[in-house]
């Protein structure tokens, strides 16, 4: 069986109310809504039909995050009825949907932890997205880290989703970012960044057991292994206004070796030569296919083929292969 561990699709009560709340969406958002088969099941159902029988989808939210739409309650409101139609479309289509992932109002600390609890413990969701900042803040907030608790409290992993608009300038002297470079190079810098500031606050050595699954193969992290690597082993040498050394020392690990206790997935848009690096960088065994449908050029079904392609060719040169799922 083939289960394709993040992808992206609106309930059709949650896709209403987001024209409702925000009916002027751009950028990343105007993107999304004009995918047909994030809404249309008959239109995701032919196109999963291509992959035989055994294809099947865990299913997510697609950006924006919910804390975009505003504060609680809109943004608690808007997470109850995102995955409340999740669960709905698990339980109608469970040959289709083996599992969805709950989405979260980053920005209410206490209802993120009430919808986690309730979504998993209610709703029987597989585990949590969330996405690389909270509109703006670092995931290593305090308000943020109770979360990660919760999560290897509930044994439920968290999958990492980027996030970042044109809004966010490439430059000091400009004022947005040009030609979608936010999203090409941002997200998987951003992810980067996210996995860093979570190693360097410590969330490893206090909780051992989290798992967080890096979409996109984990980001720029594989390929720059070498300025994670030996590069962070030198992690205070180029700064003079804080005490780097002190907390390279506190860590019970080499900067890398937290890296590696992510897990990533596949969804890379059919680069074969991004494949072959997470996987040696991360490990087969932790490593999950996901193919990121519905947004490739055929608005559906190429990227599907491409990584079941990818992953296929490059199963046999690892010990467990690259289609592992939860």
């Amino acid at each position: 069986m083939k289960i394709d561990i993040f992808n992206h699709i609106f309930p059709k009560a949650y896709f209403d109310k987001m024209v409702q709340v925000a009916p002027k969406g751009k950028d990343m958002h105007k993107r999304v809504r004009e995918v047909p088969s994030i809404a249309d099941l008959d239109d995701r159902f032919r196109r999963m039909d291509e992959f035989g029988g055994d294809y099947r989808q865990v299913i997510c939210l697609g950006s924006p995050p919910i804390e975009a739409f505003g504060p609680p309650p809109i943004s608690t409101d808007m997470a109850k009825l995102g995955n409340d139609g999740m669960a709905e479309l698990v339980a109608k289509h469970p040959d289709r949907f083996p599992g969805f992932i709950a989405s979260l109002p980053m920005n209410d600390p206490e209802g993120l932890l009430r919808e986690a609890r309730r979504a998993v413990t209610e709703l029987k969701a597989v585990g949590v997205q969330i996405f690389s900042n909270v509109l703006g803040s670092p995931l290593d907030k305090p308000e943020t880290m109770p979360l990660f608790d919760l999560m290897v409290e509930l044994d439920r992993p968290i999958w990492l989703h980027p996030a970042r608009g044109a809004d966010f300038p490439d430059y000091r002297s400009e004022t947005k970012s040009h030609y979608e470079i936010w999203w090409t190079f941002g997200w998987p810098y951003e992810t980067s960044v996210a996995m860093a500031h979570l190693v360097f606050a410590g969330i490893f050595d206090r909780l051992p057991d989290l798992k967080i699954i890096t979409h996109h193969l984990g980001g720029m992290v594989p390929y720059f292994e070498g300025r994670v690597g030996p590069g962070w082993d030198q992690l205070g040498t180029r700064t003079s206004d804080v005490d780097y050394f002190a907390l390279l020392k506190k860590l019970k690990k080499r900067p890398v070796d937290y890296f590696h206790l992510f897990y990533a997935d596949t969804a890379v848009f059919g680069s074969e030569a991004a494949t072959i690096c997470g996987l040696k960088f991360f490990g087969a065994e932790n490593v999950l296919f996901a193919s990121d449908s519905p947004f490739d050029p055929e608005r559906g079904s190429a990227y599907i083929r491409w990584t079941i392609d990818i992953t296929h060719r490059q199963a046999p040169h690892h010990q467990r292969g690259a289609l592992r799922h939860l």
